[in-house]
């Protein structure tokens, strides 16, 4: 029997860094883009980051919901 193997589409480390502009394309704050500040990972694995929009508010969202811009 053959195994099925599950891949996972990870982030690359280098381009996630604090001071890069983003666009957020899934969750609840969709649509948004700003500048990643805060980059954390929990206990659990998951990579949350705080992104500042250009009027200054921030918010937090998931690492996998950005996509890292230029």
């Amino acid at each position: 029997m053959k195994k099925s193997s599950k891949t996972t589409a990870k982030k690359s480390p280098s381009k996630l860094q604090d001071g890069a502009s983003c666009r957020v394309t899934g969750g609840v704050h969709q649509g948004k883009s700003g500048t990643v500040r805060d980059i954390n990972t929990s206990k659990t694995g998951h990579v949350t980051i705080t992104v500042v929009q250009a009027n200054g508010e921030r918010f937090k969202t998931l690492a996998k919901n950005v996509e890292v811009l230029g």
